[in-house]
């Protein structure tokens, strides 16, 4: 066995902090899409 794998940092799910970063990311990315189509309409 390795062993980084005896004595690990953090026994957290990892799917909950997969799950999370894709949430920000998606929420991140959206609220750019949002501002861009603001910006968009506006300046018609």
């Amino acid at each position: 066995m390795n062993e980084f794998e005896k004595d690990v940092q953090s026994k957290r799910n990892d799917l909950l902090d997969s799950g999370v970063g894709f949430i920000v990311s998606f929420v991140g990315f959206s609220l750019i899409w949002v501002i861009a189509t603001i910006v968009e309409v506006a300046s018609r």
